[in-house]
């Protein structure tokens, strides 16, 4: 299994001019993607390969913006992924029109129409100074993995660079080093280096333990395991604290002026930090809490659309916001690395199904009360235990040969 990580390191330059032919570099850089970009939507190339563009366009880029030969290419590759990476959400969210008819059971009937990039108003806009830079030819590694040295329009510059987890462990020669980005945050360069490393993958008969995952907003994380033992990760304080952010960010929107939509996003910039810094602890303790041969099992997340479910006003803001699919991400890469595995089952009635019966009722979970009671046999229990139990006995029928598993009514978990 091929592990794909983004090391994200601080450099640490020397002079003011270093950052002067960086920041030429990556506005340039940023230019000829709004160009390519530009060609791309007035000409209709939305079935063209980068290739194809390349022949067309790749003189004027070198003439207009000053670009070497690599950057220019890179700048009709960057521009194409993005196109794509829009036509995979477009793909993913038609446009729906309600058509005035009912189902079976009432509900509204919506007609789907899907969408292309040829439903796009306007080409797509580069805002942020970038550059994307090839390894060995844009940057390299020199002195030992001391410096950095990166390409620029007027010459290579070598940097030091700061990693709090340290570079080395990249240099042991098992891990392949791929392309950078270099980007600029506050008044400082980072350098966000893709880094691969083939990992052995975990078998279905290497796996010793099964732990289901619920995800929610009042616990962040409830784990069940295959010795029955519930342990949850309590999201109180954390709720706590990001109603307070979202006061202070409605209080300076109130205001609506330059220096408060400064302070706004600035506000926004650290609640991300933050969330990212709490998402890493739970993520790295629930892998060293239950270790290697693991295979720990989630809802998947793209099943439920919040849109079309009630959700009570205090909590529709961390429902929607908090970053539960990063949180997946951060699992699944820390897992890989301490030799287990994740993956993730289908989400439907995980929390309405009776762990001990099989009932599936929707009226059994109560919300308020964050409880669970089976009207068929009485069984009773925390809501959000009843879902990690339910995720945990769906990861158990993956082990045992179900491709793709799914709950069924009238199906016990203890059969």
């Amino acid at each position: 299994m091929l592990l794909s990580l983004t090391v994200k390191v601080k450099l640490k330059l020397e002079n003011a001019m270093d950052g002067t032919k960086f920041q030429e570099t990556a506005e340039q850089y940023r230019l000829a993607c709004n160009y390519v970009s530009e060609y791309i939507f007035m000409n209709n190339c939305f079935d063209l390969s980068p290739y194809q563009i390349q022949r067309q366009i790749y003189t004027d880029l070198r003439q207009l913006f000053s670009l070497k030969a690599q950057l220019a290419i890179s700048a009709i590759k960057t521009t194409f992924a993005r196109y794509k990476a829009v036509q995979t959400q477009l793909r993913r969210k038609p446009m729906t029109y309600p058509t005035g008819k009912q189902d079976k059971k009432g509900k509204e009937i919506y007609l789907k129409v899907p969408r292309d990039l040829r439903w796009l108003w306007k080409p797509i806009d580069f805002k942020r100074p970038q550059a994307d830079l090839v390894r060995n030819r844009d940057w390299s590694i020199i002195e030992d993995g001391e410096k950095l040295s990166i390409n620029t329009l007027q010459g290579r510059v070598k940097a030091r660079f700061v990693l709090k987890t340290g570079f080395e462990q990249y240099l042991d020669g098992t891990w392949e080093f791929g392309g950078a980005k270099l980007i600029k945050s506050g008044a400082n360069w980072f350098l966000h280096i893709a880094v691969n490393k083939e990992f052995s993958e975990l078998i279905s008969t290497d796996m010793q333990h099964i732990v289901g995952l619920d995800r929610g907003i009042r616990q962040l994380v409830t784990a069940y395991d295959d010795q029955r033992k519930t342990t949850f990760f309590n999201g109180q304080a954390i709720n706590r604290k990001r109603r307070h952010y979202k006061a202070l960010r409605d209080r300076l929107q109130n205001h609506n002026t330059r220096n408060s939509k400064r302070r706004s996003r600035k506000l926004r910039n650290k609640e991300n930090r933050w969330m990212t810094d709490i998402n890493h602890q739970l993520s790295k303790t629930l892998v060293a809490k239950y270790g290697a041969n693991t295979l720990f099992v989630l809802e998947n997340i793209g099943d439920i659309c919040f849109a079309k479910i009630k959700i009570a006003k205090d909590t529709y803001h961390g429902r929607m916001s908090w970053p539960f699919y990063q949180l997946e991400q951060l699992l699944t890469y820390k897992a890989i690395q301490a030799g287990a595995a994740v993956i993730s089952v289908n989400a439907a009635y995980t929390s309405q199904r009776c762990p001990a019966c099989g009932e599936i009722n929707k009226t059994n979970r109560k919300h308020q009360l964050h409880a669970y009671q089976c009207s068929n046999c009485g069984y009773q229990s925390n809501d959000d235990r009843i879902g990690a139990m339910n995720i945990q006995y769906l990861g158990k029928q993956y082990v045992n040969g179900v491709k793709h598993p799914k709950l069924k009514n009238k199906q016990s978990a203890n059969g």
